[in-house]
């Protein structure tokens, strides 16, 4: 495991809680708006942060600390995953998962072993489209199928959310979202933000009154949608 990014504090990536988040190098996928493109691209070259520096100083906060979200790059890669993660609970730390889902034996174990308390699936786009979105030729869209079928009707706290792209995501994206989720709990629609930590930079963003509409769409089939990311 390499671990490339300690955020300390963060309101942010665990909705309601305050919590540290930790960046694991390594990714299967290569989304060309993805902003983490260092840590999927050369996570050799990123700092390497010691596992007991990182737990060392997640003691000193507990009290302080709700929990710690597991990010990357893809965590469910990294073979030492589950230990890493034994080791946080040990501390009585909620834990939640980042994925984009094309590990589900991973994730059921973890859920089963209960070192997962929820998990946020990057929904890339509509089934159809998602090799062009994930920026592999095969994106193993049925491991994602059965990480969303696992948490749609089981009893795992879970998200799902898309980084919507105004030059990679249309109207009919939504649509089959919307179906691929019917009776989701929880969806997010991001807006992207270009940067120079973009995979490939130069992409362009929605407006509010565009993702509103998308928002519409989704509210057919999902009880929750939410904007995140814009004014």
């Amino acid at each position: 495991m390499r671990i490339c990014g300690f955020n300390k504090t963060t309101l942010l990536d665990y909705p309601g809680k305050v919590a540290s988040t930790i960046f694991l190098g390594g990714c299967n996928f290569r989304c060309p708006f993805c902003q983490n493109s260092v840590l999927v691209l050369h996570p050799e070259e990123q700092p390497d942060y010691a596992r007991e520096d990182i737990l060392a100083f997640l003691k000193k906060r507990k009290g302080i600390l709700d929990g710690v979200c597991i990010s990357g790059g893809e965590p469910t890669l990294a073979a030492d995953l589950e230990e890493f993660l034994e080791q946080i609970k040990d501390l009585g730390y909620l834990i939640k998962l980042d994925t984009n889902g094309t590990r589900p034996e991973v994730v059921k174990h973890l859920a089963e072993v209960k070192l997962i308390d929820k998990v946020a699936v990057d929904i890339k786009s509509g089934p159809d489209h998602y090799s062009r979105l994930a920026g592999v030729s095969a994106p193993a869209i049925d491991k994602v199928s059965e990480t969303v079928n696992f948490l749609l009707h089981g009893q795992l706290d879970y998200e799902f959310r898309t980084t919507v792209v105004k030059e990679l995501h249309t109207e009919e994206d939504f649509r089959e979202i919307g179906q691929w989720l019917k009776g989701a709990k929880e969806y997010y629609l991001q807006a992207y933000k270009d940067s120079d930590g973009v995979l490939k930079p130069g992409f362009g963003s929605y407006t509010l009154s565009e993702l509103q509409a998308f928002r519409k769409i989704l509210k057919e089939t999902i009880s929750l949608v939410e904007i995140r990311g814009i004014e």
